[in-house]
């Protein structure tokens, strides 16, 4: 029986909409630092509606938002008895949404910064971590599990057998940081082959890296595997100097706390719609079938996306067009004496 997943995947691009941890957090509903996604619990209708929102504009999926959503980080602020009942509120908001569209449902683990390779206690925890948000997402019947921003390939591959433990479509992401390898040593090409090779439906990168620069490691990626591929950058101009949204400096300005933009200062750095919508077509072009945009995203990115893969989801109907602009529109209602003035803007 072909998947849910898969069956998408056989008739055309998948595009998943991420970044709510950035979003809420721009909206005053989250805190950055820990960015734990308290709001599922105290603001559960503005989750379902962004995951609306995300839809609209193109997204396949709606990934239940339990990102930073476990043990590790509900300890850090003092919430982890809220540990169950925020991951399975997250799934009900995800699968109602979803039911209401026709999508995809996304149930979703990370990063545990718990994890060390050479700590068998460690990869225990984390092993447990992952079994108790992946058992709950199990149980709301995802149609997969999102596991991402992984610096660790190691850490990938213990995520991907648990998902797969639990009988369920896995999309594995890393987070690719400065040097181009993961932290364990692993070439980007080698890991994500690697990830492939023990089962994961689709492999990929997320996070971290802007456009500009995830799409060099997406050739190699490409290289290395045979599957469907993932692609999920941060909207942000990252550069060889500066290749994550965590290196890049702002010399024009000396108010930043620790003298870096990230992660509260990235407004003068943000990409444009058009800039992401170059990126997805790029990204396809080299064979990547998953594509989406990760910490930082917005709903206008996600129609980017989508329109630059030929897709025409409802809130292309508002799409820009600038024909009756007053002033460098060219309708024929218009009044030329404002358009005669328009280079005076």
């Amino acid at each position: 029986m072909v998947s849910r997943l898969h069956d998408r995947l056989s008739t055309g691009p998948v595009i998943c909409a991420e970044g709510y941890l950035f979003e809420f957090e721009r909206r005053g509903y989250l805190q950055a630092g820990a960015f734990v996604p308290e709001v599922v619990l105290e603001e559960p209708q503005l989750v379902a509606q962004l995951h609306r929102e995300f839809v609209h504009a193109g997204s396949d999926v709606v990934e239940a938002f339990t990102y930073y959503a476990h043990r590790e980080k509900l300890a850090l602020i003092g919430r982890e008895e809220d540990l169950e009942a925020l991951n399975r509120q997250a799934l009900q908001i995800a699968n109602e949404v979803a039911a209401e569209h026709g999508s995809l449902v996304a149930g979703n683990i990370c990063n545990t910064n718990v994890f060390e390779p050479d700590d068998d206690d460690s990869q225990r925890i984390v092993r447990d971590m992952f079994v108790e948000q992946v058992s709950w997402a199990a149980e709301a019947g995802v149609d997969f599990v999102i596991a991402e921003t992984f610096s660790y390939a190691q850490e990938a591959l213990v995520a991907l057998e648990v998902i797969k433990e639990a009988g369920l479509d896995a999309v594995i992401t890393l987070a690719i940081h400065r040097h181009p390898e993961t932290r364990d040593g692993w070439s980007v090409g080698d890991a994500c082959r690697r990830i492939e090779e023990a089962g994961a439906d689709v492999v990929g990168l997320n996070c971290i890296r802007g456009p500009a620069t995830m799409l060099p490691l997406l050739e190699q990626v490409r290289a290395a595997c045979d599957g469907h591929l993932a692609a999920l950058p941060v909207p942000y101009r990252t550069t060889v100097a500066e290749p994550t949204f965590q290196s890049l400096t702002d010399p024009g300005c000396d108010l930043l706390p620790d003298g870096r933009p990230f992660p509260t200062a990235l407004d003068p750095f943000t990409c444009n719609r058009y800039e992401m919508g170059a990126f997805a077509k790029a990204a396809h072009d080299l064979g990547v079938t998953y594509l989406g945009v990760c910490c930082g995203a917005a709903p206008h990115h996600i129609r980017s996306v989508a329109e630059a893969l030929g897709r025409t989801p409802p809130a292309s109907r508002l799409s820009a067009d600038m024909s009756r602009h007053a002033f460098f529109g060219n309708d024929e209602r218009l009044r030329a004496r404002n358009q005669e003035f328009a280079g005076e803007l």
